[in-house]
């Protein structure tokens, strides 16, 4: 996502990561929440992200570029990762049983319980972000729509002095 160009493939490579996340959750037994990041993630988030990046009509001439100018810069971070990763996990004596910790049990009941007692708020926070992204996508709109008849009203002023 960080060395493409163009909106529309950065979002559906976006799509892919999160398809990639669930099939993580997936695979450490957690199917519900895997469920749920196909659904509400890929379903609804990304087409509303599409339809923004739609509804924007970008034409800008930067994006025929294939790859952005950052790459050298990712790949430098890339690197230290994962050489940080290597560190940590070659140097960490003992690693902690997390697992016995966790519950082996997993109902919808449970987790509705503590996602509307704890988590309301983040859930609240985020459903307004979204909001002010897309009054903000649309005021953009309007507002490339008012520039783009302001040239053409100066163009046919122009043509109208000098014909």
């Amino acid at each position: 996502m960080l060395i493409l160009r163009n909106p529309m493939q950065v979002a559906i490579a976006l799509v892919f990561v999160m398809v990639f996340l669930s099939g993580i959750y997936g695979l450490l037994g957690i199917h519900f929440i895997a469920a749920f990041q196909v659904l509400i993630y890929v379903g609804a988030i990304m087409v509303f992200m599409l339809y923004i990046i739609m509804l924007l009509n970008v034409r800008d001439s930067s994006f025929i570029e294939r790859y952005s100018k950052i790459i050298p810069y990712a790949l430098i971070l890339a690197v230290g990762l994962i050489v940080l990763f290597f560190y940590i996990i070659l140097t960490s004596a003992e690693i902690p049983n997390v697992t016995s910790s966790i519950s082996n049990t997993f109902s919808v009941s449970e987790f509705s319980k503590i996602f509307l007692s704890e988590y309301w708020f983040e859930f609240i926070l985020v459903a307004i972000l979204l909001l002010f992204a897309i009054v903000a996508a649309i005021s953009i709109l309007k507002t490339n729509s008012n520039d783009a008849e302001s040239d053409t009203n100066m163009a046919k002023t122009k043509e109208t002095i000098d014909g």
